[in-house]
């Protein structure tokens, strides 16, 4: 079974998601401080964690940061705050999704079984090596090293890289990758693709600007050319 970790300082709110998700077959666990949660996130075996933005201790953003130095599994951020530069910022420093509270604990569950899944689908694959050009991909490692050099990529970052280097010259809309490395439809959404791609280029193109790989075809999406 699959084990969650809500990391929320309001009970109430922490107790309406553990309730839905131990519904949908799930076993959860909850830490109400910022400090609890990031080290019950790294001493124990989680498969996703949900994480609030305010926290005591340590704030969201922090605890997203630290983890993804360490954990590749798919962390969710659900956050009142309804600022495009915090959704921007929790997506660009390693989060996965991002929900906005209020909620509808169904979606929530919805988007918390996509996720697992397609993370375990995208390390499933048989293929341990895809080496286009001077990008290397290690599959079981998780691993991407571009002219030799190892470049850290943060985990929707990695699987849009090798979902797209999968399918080479294949033209993606963004609603169609959100769908397909979110594993949800887009429900307006496809913005987040774009921050994505725009930092997975600043990782792996020598020009960002001027993109040799992952390209942009306009009024369409985006493809991976060679």
């Amino acid at each position: 079974m699959n084990k969650i970790l809500i990391i929320e300082d309001d009970i109430d709110i922490a107790m309406i998601e553990k309730d839905y998700l131990e519904m949908d077959g799930f076993i959860v666990e909850i830490a109400t401080n910022g400090i609890s949660g990031l080290e019950k996130s790294l001493n124990e075996k989680f498969d996703l964690i949900l994480l609030d933005l305010m926290l005591p201790g340590m704030d969201g953003f922090s605890i997203c940061k630290k983890l993804r130095k360490h954990l590749s599994i798919p962390i969710l951020i659900v956050s009142a705050r309804q600022d495009d530069n915090d959704k921007i910022r929790g997506l660009g420093i390693g989060a996965d999704d991002y929900i906005e509270k209020p909620f509808s604990p169904s979606v929530l569950a919805a988007r918390v079984k996509a996720n697992i899944s397609q993370y375990k689908r995208l390390n499933s694959k048989e293929e341990n090596e895809i080496i286009i050009g001077p990008i290397s991909i290690e599959t079981k490692s998780r691993r991407v090293f571009v002219n030799g050099n190892e470049k850290y990529l943060k985990n929707k970052e990695y699987e849009l890289l090798l979902f797209m280097a999968k399918n080479i010259d294949i033209v993606f809309t963004r609603e169609t990758l959100y769908e397909r490395i979110w594993g949800i439809n887009a429900l307006g959404e496809s913005a987040t693709v774009a921050v994505h791609i725009n930092r997975l280029r600043e990782k792996i193109q020598e020009d960002p600007a001027n993109p040799q790989y992952v390209q942009t075809v306009w009024g369409v999406g985006y493809r991976f050319k060679v």
